[in-house]
């Protein structure tokens, strides 16, 4: 039995419809596995800042994007939104970074400062039961190869966003093909 032409293709774009679909899925995997970890870290000790919860929200839609795809199939729309959300968390783990780092302010609400002692009371300034749960935004507490959680949370989740593009790029192929 001969393959036509047009058989070909259809079956190439079948293929490339099947890749992009599981790139959906590796991705929105990805942003669980980070999830996860950002959760172990806690549980470990390290609490997180405001900022590190801001971060976290993105993973939350790339993995319900994720679950969409499977109850769903593929759809261009959940892998645009899904390269829009990891690319969201990417952009304010770079924020984040560079609060730590001191390239630019943060939020006055989770920055270090004398000036922040002027909004609290007498009780708040002598009381010891918010000590070990405040974190500041621009203190690194954890550092790998001199990156912070913030910074890998960046790196990592710009590697989502792109796998998230390419599955994108690839759904739009197999619908032409």
């Amino acid at each position: 039995m001969q393959i036509t032409k047009a058989g070909q293709m259809r079956r190439e774009g079948d293929r490339t419809g099947q890749t992009a679909l599981h790139l959906g899925y590796a991705a929105a995997a990805g942003s669980a596995a980070l999830l996860g970890a950002a959760y172990l870290y806690q549980l470990a000790g390290y609490a997180p800042c405001t900022m590190c919860i801001w971060q976290r929200y993105p993973h939350g839609v790339a993995i319900a994007l994720g679950l969409a795809l499977l109850a769903f199939g593929p759809g261009r729309f959940l892998l645009a939104l899904g390269g829009l959300a990891a690319g969201t968390t990417a952009a304010l783990g770079l924020y984040h970074t560079g609060v730590e780092r001191d390239w630019w302010d943060g939020p006055s609400a989770c920055t270090g400062g004398a000036s922040d002692l002027s909004g609290m009371t007498g009780a708040d300034l002598l009381s010891f039961d918010t000590a070990e749960t405040l974190v500041l935004c621009d203190e690194v507490v954890w550092e790998f190869l001199s990156l912070s959680m913030a910074s890998w949370n960046a790196i990592l989740s710009a590697l989502l966003a792109g796998v998230w593009i390419a599955a994108l790029v690839l759904s739009r192929r197999a619908g032409r093909a």
